[in-house]
């Protein structure tokens, strides 16, 4: 083992890739929902309504210490609908729009450039490497099959297994179990400071906030990470290692 750390935990979406390419295939969905409901808009109109929807489902959830992200996405795909169509898909239709969703996610999206190399080399070091991810089971396990993260990692955890979402305790120390670390023996790296930092400090694990190029830095009155890093590879610096050792 090299260096202080014992663990290194990563939330997925966001942080090991990136939410920026996937615009263009949640548009697909969302123009098929209006299709089925008889309704048509411009893509400009589509992307104008979806964001509003998205936020207002998210702040509806967010204080729960539990949700299924199915229900939260059909809610999301409810409201645009009703924002655009004036009225309410039914729940078969729903269902159809989450499952879309999923298969669009799972077959389209990229694992940041530096992703592998970075959770081979900690745990080459030593280091339990993990996910602990807000996402429901049928969107995590495929998508790691699919890109080969199995091998570089020693567990993962997902909302749905741990009946608990980020920044609830219970799934960072459903995490930290399997690892069976102490907290403060560990790094939590994630790119947002309400679910990933807030969630983490407390326990005292040492945060890591991922910030995306374009992205806000943390505020003042805000969670505070411990670090903050614009590239997975400066993770191996704070763990106590070099790139390529």
């Amino acid at each position: 083992m090299t260096g202080s750390y014992q663990a290194a935990f990563f939330d997925f979406g966001g942080t090991l890739y990136s939410y920026r390419n996937q615009g263009l295939k949640l548009q697909e969905v969302l123009a098929a929902l209006l299709e089925r409901l008889g309704v048509s808009a411009t893509p400009e109109r589509i992307r104008a309504a979806f964001p509003g929807a998205s936020r207002a489902a998210f702040q509806a959830y967010k204080a729960r210490d539990f949700y299924l992200h199915r229900d939260l996405f059909m809610d999301v795909y409810r409201r645009f609908a009703l924002e655009v169509a004036g009225r309410e898909p039914d729940e078969d239709l729903l269902s159809w729009c989450h499952v879309q969703q999923c298969e669009r996610v799972i077959a389209n999206f990229e694992l940041r450039d530096d992703c592998l190399a970075t959770l081979r080399a900690l745990r080459d070091a030593g280091l339990h490497v993990a996910i602990v991810s807000n996402i429901d089971d049928d969107y995590l396990q495929p998508m790691i099959e699919r890109v080969g993260l199995g091998d570089v990692l020693d567990a993962w955890t997902s909302s749905e297994e741990a009946r608990s979402c980020k920044p609830n305790e219970a799934i960072f120390r459903t995490a930290l179990g399997k690892a069976d670390c102490d907290p403060a023996r560990s790094l939590f790296i994630g790119d947002d400071l309400e679910a990933d930092v807030a969630g983490a400090n407390p326990l005292g694990m040492t945060t890591v906030y991922l910030r995306e190029e374009g992205m806000a830095e943390a505020p003042a009155a805000g969670p505070q990470p411990t670090h903050t890093v614009e590239r997975l590879t400066d993770i191996l610096t704070v763990a106590g290692l070099s790139y390529g050792s």
